[in-house]
């Protein structure tokens, strides 16, 4: 799972890469409150490496940030100023009322009381969510976030009414038509995360007119958005020669793969859990291919790139009982948190090292400015 390309690092007097930094987070689900302690570890760290006990500005660090569905949310919080810590409660807090039912898996009283019931419970769960991502992210708009912060956002979604890949973005393309400038962050982040039979569709009403557009999970297309990373940071820097650096966070994905007999082929609706299965299939089979994919162009490319994957230690076996997209057991929070700051410390430990993926991590994490305070 991890790519390292080293690029070289010219310093300017604004203290990051002569070029473009980028941040692209995978999507998740509740794993992503692995990915905020992840990276709340890691500040930490180096704030009080640096004697900055304010914290630092992650978002501020990178030109660019690119989510999908949890990735979204935690790169949309990012982008606003929201610390990692604030994200890590959102999903602890609000995880159980999101997901309040899993999806049945087996012929049983459950699988039919959800034949019932489960648009209820969907609808709850988008009620919950809505209501954390307003808690968090208020009323700032995309437009906003470019222009009070200056940090580019592409988000991946899928438009209901096309099937076509959507990426909401800010307007840091002057060939922009200014498409996206009035979504909220908290719409963004409902349309991104809306994953088919765990999650309503989401209602997204266009800000300047009567009518809505209905969006589902960008993981649908994306999950790994790391290639769109890539094209976008291409956009941004045209014919510049200048370099890209793209730190690539995954959200501790488990091992993934069947051992599959021939007699086994012909599967029904219970043996790929009314459909829940096929979904696990595609997102796990994103994050090999777009990995893959970025790898095999950058050879191609006039431009210098950088592109670390992280963090890319092994799972635990232990870990995997609580990997579900889905988890929101206490204990299992626990573990992902817990597993979460012992990877933190491992990158900790691959800086002080000196190897290339600790370099790129150790110098984003230097360049970026305390939190105002």
């Amino acid at each position: 799972m991890q790519i390292v390309v080293v690029s070289l690092y010219r310093k300017l007097d604004r203290g990051i890469c002569d070029g473009i930094r980028v941040l692209s987070i995978d999507g998740g689900g509740m794993r992503g409150i692995y990915t905020a302690a992840y990276l709340d570890a890691l500040e930490r760290s180096f704030a009080e490496r640096r004697k900055h006990p304010q914290g630092l500005d992650i978002g501020k660090a990178f030109q660019l940030i690119v989510g999908t569905s949890t990735g979204a949310i935690i790169g949309c919080g990012l982008a606003k100023g929201v610390s990692p810590s604030e994200m890590v409660e959102l999903y602890r807090n609000h995880g159980p009322k999101i997901f309040t039912k899993k999806m049945p898996s087996a012929l049983n009283w459950d699988l039919a009381t959800q034949l019932r019931k489960r648009p209820k419970y969907l609808e709850q769960g988008n009620q919950a969510l809505k209501a954390a991502l307003t808690q968090v992210l208020g009323p700032t708009t995309i437009r906003q976030v470019w222009e009070q912060r200056g940090i580019a956002l592409a988000v991946t979604v899928v438009n209901m009414s096309t099937y076509r890949p959507w990426v909401f973005k800010t307007p840091h393309d002057p060939k922009s038509d200014h498409r996206d400038d009035n979504y909220t962050l908290a719409d963004v982040c409902l349309a991104s995360s809306a994953a088919p039979l765990f999650r309503s569709l989401a209602a997204i009403d266009q800000p300047d007119g009567d009518s809505c557009d209905i969006f589902t999970d960008g993981g649908l297309w994306a999950n790994n958005p790391v290639v769109v990373a890539l094209v976008e940071a291409l956009r941004i820097l045209g014919d510049r020669d200048e370099e890209i650096e793209i730190f690539s966070l995954g959200s501790c994905g488990k091992p993934e793969g069947e051992v599959i007999g021939r007699d086994q082929i012909h599967r029904g609706l219970l043996e790929w859990k009314l459909g829940g299965e096929a979904a696990k299939v595609s997102i796990a089979s994103q994050e090999f291919a777009f990995d893959m994919m970025a790898k095999f162009l950058l050879p191609h490319l006039k431009k210098t790139v950088g592109i670390v994957r992280f963090p890319s230690e092994k799972i635990p076996g232990a870990m995997l009982q609580y990997l579900d997209l889905y988890e929101t057991r206490p204990e299992g929070l626990e573990a992902l948190m817990r597993h979460a700051r012992q990877d933190a410390h491992m990158t900790n430990s691959a800086i002080q090292q000196g190897t290339d993926e600790g370099r790129m991590i150790e110098s984003v994490f230097n360049d970026m400015p305390p939190k105002e305070a």
